[in-house]
């Protein structure tokens, strides 16, 4: 799946407000190992982990208490609902407002279409950005992942800025470069090739993967930079976007896995997780960011993505 469901949000928001996986669960009425596999998978689709120790005290990571506070300013900002239409038999008392009360200036809008991930990189700056701009408002999609889709989004006008996965510039949609993250491979401490001082690509041939389902755009993406790597393996063992059942078997020394950015450093943190010592580094993959053809109408849009750069 390319975004997370909504029973996963709400999950999410209810462990940050119970503290704990076991009372979240006694709150609720669910079985803790349930919550745990929907946390798991909401990472898995999010590219980072939320909570550390999740069985224990589930503490939230940096990138869960950005992820929390940035729900709850989506709350702030939704739209209330519409009040129920009066029965037509009612006489409702029309609401004067002063004359001399001026209407508020409308704000300029600019979609920024992103990982969520990427946006984790530069919440901080988006804020920054709203603070010194009080007439634009930012508001985010969090669907985007491949050049493709954010080509789409922005010729439709759905987006103006888009920041996308790519092994490299392409004419189809002109782009500048981000930034870049390295794709690394990672087994469990006791797996042959974990306690090797240096794998080899035909080391791998003969290992399974673990990966992400096969609709998952990061799957696709880590497949690409693989191919182009030259690093070829055995058939996957695992396809699911089920987060639990990846780490358990890699702990079980099924196979191996693939990651980048955050998810790969939170990877190299895990306890009884390691990075293979790979004898040639793997392809990058590339944070590329593009705007919509008509940002010279929009002075702001401009403006936000040069500042996302400083």
């Amino acid at each position: 799946m390319e975004s997370p469901s909504l029973r996963q949000l709400d999950l999410f928001a209810q462990m940050v407000a119970a503290g704990g996986l076991t009372r979240c669960a006694d709150t609720l009425g669910l079985d803790p190992q349930d919550i745990a596999r929907e946390i798991a998978s909401l990472e898995m689709r999010l590219g980072f982990r939320l909570f550390d120790d999740l069985y224990g005290n589930a503490r939230l990571t940096d990138a869960g208490h950005k992820t929390a506070r940035a729900m709850t300013l989506l709350t702030e900002d939704a739209p209330e609902l519409p009040e129920p239409v009066p029965n037509q038999q009612e006489k409702v008392a029309p609401i004067l407002l002063p004359a001399e009360l001026p209407a508020a200036a409308p704000r300029e809008t600019i979609m920024l279409g992103a990982p969520p991930s990427v946006f984790n990189h530069f919440q901080d700056a988006l804020s920054a950005f709203e603070a010194a701009n009080e007439d634009v408002a930012i508001t985010l999609d969090l669907h985007i992942q491949s050049a493709a889709q954010a080509g789409a989004a922005l010729q439709s006008g759905r987006v103006d800025i888009a920041y996308f996965y790519a092994l490299g510039d392409s004419e189809e949609l002109p782009s500048r470069y981000g930034w870049s993250e390295p794709v690394n491979l990672y087994a469990a401490v006791d797996h042959p090739l974990a306690k090797a001082d240096s794998v080899s690509r035909e080391d791998l041939r003969s290992t399974p993967l673990l990966t992400m389902a096969p609709s998952n755009p990061l799957r696709l993406m880590v497949e690409d930079a693989l191919a182009l790597g030259r690093a070829y393996f055995a058939p996957a063992a695992i396809e699911s976007d089920d987060m639990f059942a990846i780490l358990s078997a890699m702990r079980n020394q099924t196979g191996l896995f693939a990651a980048f950015g955050t998810l790969a450093r939170d990877m190299g943190r895990m306890q009884g997780i390691r990075r293979l010592a790979l004898d040639m580094p793997l392809p990058s993959i590339e944070i590329r960011q593009a705007i919509g053809p008509d940002a010279t109408e929009k002075p702001a849009v401009g403006a936000l993505a040069e500042f996302l750069f400083l």
